[in-house]
């Protein structure tokens, strides 16, 4: 049995423990608040610009463009979305492995396909399983603004460009609540469902035209995706190492609950013990 003394520095040190994850969950919550906030001032922008892509895309027959054509798919392009730290529960390893098998399934070997990771997490784990990195950004903030991203995001819509990659494809924790986040896939290019995810289409007059808008407004859409998808992941990470963390104090408590029963029996029967001692001292003395 362990000593006392043993007892209650295991109490001692869960109980600061217990602190540390209890200050984690506070600042994970009040980042949670901003990060949502960010993900939800985000959505009326995207609503617009898909709506004015529809617009613009539909409003005649005869207007092409390679961002939204579908071409023979010779290599795959994965944009996948993780977080510079862990302590977040399974966030980081959700995506990872909805990416990877998805990944697996749809290719015979890893030239077929390469990977563009934000975030620490993703990175490592894609490097280790000898997956090609075509690009990379960490060390990303908790509010992370759209200059931030810029560089990557206009990187991989290059990449579909220039035909690196035939398709691109996004992984992120997509926010519902403070207590469930889902893994999503999205498709990011080509960008073949505009129309169809729009419900409103306004007729516009087009100045140069159609062709020289659509040569900006795409790509500005396509790297608008990739933000957006990065402030909806953000908050999810959030949540969940705000709920890791809760768990983590929850459990804490539990243990001290435990250990401190434990030393109070220890304890009690150590001065059982020192009683029984001193009266069959004082008996043996009287006879």
């Amino acid at each position: 049995m362990a000593s006392l003394r043993d007892i209650k520095s295991r109490i001692n040190s869960t109980k600061k423990t217990s602190q540390i994850t209890k200050a984690m969950q506070m600042v994970s919550a009040s980042k949670l608040n901003r990060a949502e906030n960010s993900a939800k001032a985000f959505v009326p922008y995207m609503e617009k610009i898909q709506e004015v892509v529809a617009s613009v895309s539909t409003g005649t027959t005869d207007i092409t463009h390679p961002m939204l054509q579908t071409r023979p798919v010779k290599r795959t392009g994965y944009i996948v979305i993780t977080s510079d730290r862990g302590l977040a529960g399974a966030y980081n390893s959700n995506i990872i492995r909805a990416a990877y098998q998805m990944m697996q399934k749809r290719h015979k070997s890893n030239d077929e396909f390469a990977v563009i990771a934000i975030g620490k997490i993703g990175l490592n784990f894609f490097k280790k399983r000898g997956v090609t990195v075509a690009s990379e950004i960490t060390g990303l903030g908790d509010q992370p603004s759209f200059a931030d991203i810029k560089d990557i995001a206009n990187k991989a819509v290059g990449m579909f460009a220039d035909e690196t990659f035939d398709e691109i494809y996004l992984y992120y924790n997509h926010f519902v609540s403070a207590i469930e986040h889902q893994v999503t896939e999205k498709k990011l290019l080509p960008l073949t469902d505009i129309a169809t995810t729009s419900n409103k289409l306004t007729s516009y007059e087009f100045e140069p035209s159609q062709v020289d808008i659509l040569e900006v407004l795409l790509p500005q859409y396509a790297e608008s995706l990739i933000y957006g998808s990065l402030l909806d992941g953000k908050a999810s990470e959030h949540a969940a190492r705000m709920t890791a963390m809760k768990s983590a104090t929850d459990n804490a408590k539990e243990l001290i609950n435990n250990l401190t029963l434990k030393y109070n029996r220890a304890r009690q029967a150590a001065i059982t013990q020192e009683i029984s001692e001193i009266v069959g001292g004082a008996a043996a003395q009287q006879q």
